[in-house]
């Protein structure tokens, strides 16, 4: 994700500035085939709206991964969502997880690291400003 928004570690890790919530505050554990399981469902109704309550400055939620984008934005495809990231901007971008799984995606969608990485960049420059 740092990579992406080509920000310097300081900057990324500057906890006034950027903040990285997962979907559930409780790990889902591993799937048998490898890999993080599925946030559980009964974490995030417990906390998630009243964390985001108390960030009054947001400027800019990467929606970063299938789960998050469906929690925001309702049920879809991540691939269609994540290639309609204008639409959401400038509150909310759509990403994909950047995971080694990636890498597998971003070869079947070109058109991502053509496009995306750089957009991403200049909304991160804008919401940190």
């Amino acid at each position: 994700m740092r990579e992406w928004m080509q920000l310097s570690v300081d900057e990324f890790y500057d906890a006034h500035r950027v903040g990285i919530i997962p979907m559930g505050l409780c790990y889902p554990g591993r799937l048998p085939a490898g890999g993080d399981a599925p946030p559980r469902p009964e974490c995030a109704p417990l906390w998630r709206d009243r964390l985001l309550a108390q960030l009054a400055n947001l400027r800019l939620t990467l929606l970063v991964g299938a789960h998050a984008q469906t929690a925001a934005l309702a049920p879809g495809r991540m691939t269609a969502r994540v290639m309609a990231y204008r639409a959401h901007l400038p509150a909310v971008f759509p990403l994909p997880h950047p995971s080694w799984r990636t890498r597998f995606w971003a070869e079947r969608n070109p058109w991502f690291e053509v496009e995306v990485p750089r957009a991403l960049r200049e909304a991160a420059r804008c919401a940190l400003a």
